[in-house]
């Protein structure tokens, strides 16, 4: 069974709040989602320490 963690970021490009679901299975890992708003394509990397801890940093994907 994978967890699931919800997770809060701001669109890079209009800067709205979304949700997030970010499976905690993998320990890092780089993905592109859509904005469920303005539906451009989001570049987040996700990084799990080893303690548990969880970090997102969203990025245009063109940066």
């Amino acid at each position: 069974m994978n967890a699931l963690d919800e997770y809060a970021i701001q669109c890079p490009y209009c800067g709205e709040p979304l949700s997030l679901l970010i499976d905690r299975s993998d320990e890092s890992r780089s993905y592109v989602e859509d904005c469920q708003v303005c539906c451009q394509p989001i570049l987040l990397e996700v990084a799990i320490s080893r303690e548990g801890e969880m970090s997102v940093m969203a990025h245009q994907e063109n940066e």
